[in-house]
């Protein structure tokens, strides 16, 4: 889970109010139920201890919910009597959760965020250009196209029977290229200001793999190759959503499978690393495992992923916080040496989202059926502690 979407959590200080509710309104006493449901959200922020203003800023921003088209459920977090942050969730809380504390409790976004198919950028592509769409919680939107020079029209005519037709032929096989090079350049251009996670290539197979191709190194690894649409007949939604979401499983638990692996290759076994045949000191490489480690990569903006698992102790140990997101730290002591005057404690989880988001990494949900860091916390480092 890229933590991007935090950063309107990050300027401004607590307390916070976070509220996580069931936002559906597909059943029939839907209407009525959301009711309800709202106002035990803000009911429950009131007896968490939230002020009257924060209570309010909830409590209208739900009310300004449309009665169509709602996720199924929602993640809201305020303060200083204002809404920052309205994440919507692919699935809905099995209840109305709402804490009042220092930090925003953003911990279980990891869990209810990192299972979901994220925001995907679906380019449909053939050989005259690409219709671009952002698909998200099973809704998609046009967000742009992609034409050909005009005299790209010129290659649908039928080649000449004369001498000059391999010169057509190259004309028009030279067009494509050009075509799948203007697409790959677009989307390059684009992709850091889409919101996201996965580009996938669908339309003609020949022409996407052209754009294939030809995007850069760095956004090959988040691009997949889909059947089922293209600009001419469309794309058959039912069948395509569940087409996107199993590529957005396989390259998450490729994703997984690739960082676990590089933060059990850096700490390595227990006694490891210790000296070489040399006699000098090996440092572990590029990882940290237990909170104190973990704090200290936090501290320097060293994290690159965050790794949680919920069957572990260590996420919601308290660790001490102050108003910016490197002011964390296992003891007091630590925050008042960086001149926090009134340290405050927070979930572990919950200051290294923080820092997390302040610095560019990402976090992972580890499932329990895999083997993850002691104590369920741990994170790959941009470079070796």
């Amino acid at each position: 889970m890229d933590l991007a979407f935090l950063t309107p959590l990050l300027d401004r200080p607590g307390p916070w109010a976070t509220v996580y509710l069931d936002t559906d309104r597909a059943t029939e006493d839907a209407v009525r139920r959301r009711a309800l449901i709202d106002r035990a959200a803000v009911h429950r922020l009131a007896a968490a201890g939230a002020d009257e203003r924060s209570c309010a800023a909830v409590r209208d921003h739900l009310a300004a919910e449309p009665a169509a088209g709602s996720p199924p459920g929602r993640a809201l977090f305020a303060a200083d009597g204002e809404v920052a942050l309205d994440v919507p969730l692919a699935g809905s809380p099995p209840d109305v959760a709402a804490t009042w504390a220092p930090l925003p409790h953003t911990s279980p976004l990891v869990g209810l965020l990192d299972d979901a198919a994220p925001a995907c950028l679906v380019a449909a592509v053939d050989r005259t250009g690409a219709e671009l769409e952002r698909y998200e919680l099973g809704r998609s939107a046009v967000v742009g196209t992609v034409e050909a020079p005009q005299w790209q029209g010129r290659g649908h005519r039928a080649p000449p029977a004369d001498r000059y037709e391999w010169h057509y032929r190259h004309r028009v096989e030279d067009t494509w290229e050009r075509t799948a090079g203007i697409i790959a350049d677009h989307l390059t251009r684009i992709w850091p200001d889409s919101g996201a996670r996965l580009l996938v290539l669908t339309g003609d197979v020949r022409e996407r793999r052209a754009v294939h191709d030809r995007l850069p190194q760095h956004l090959r690894p988040l691009t997949v190759e889909l059947d089922g649409g293209g600009r001419a007949d469309g794309i058959a939604r039912e069948a395509f959503g569940r087409r996107i979401a199993s590529a957005w499983d396989d390259h998450r638990a490729r994703h997984l499978a690739e960082v676990l692996d590089t933060y059990r290759t850096a700490v390595g076994r227990p006694g490891e690393h210790g000296t070489d045949a040399a006699g000098t000191s090996t440092a572990p490489g590029p990882a940290a495992q237990g909170i104190p480690a973990v704090v200290s990569a936090a501290r320097q903006h060293q994290l690159a992923a965050l790794l949680l698992q919920s069957g572990g102790h260590d996420p919601e140990r308290p660790v001490w916080t102050g108003p910016e997101p490197e002011h964390i730290g296992v003891q007091r002591a630590e925050l008042r040496g960086m001149g926090v005057a009134h340290p405050e404690q927070a979930p572990a989880a919950d200051a290294l989202l923080r820092a997390g988001a302040a610095c560019g990494a990402e976090a992972l949900l580890v499932p329990d059926t895999l083997p993850g860091p002691p104590g369920g916390l741990g994170a790959v480092l941009r470079w070796p502690a």
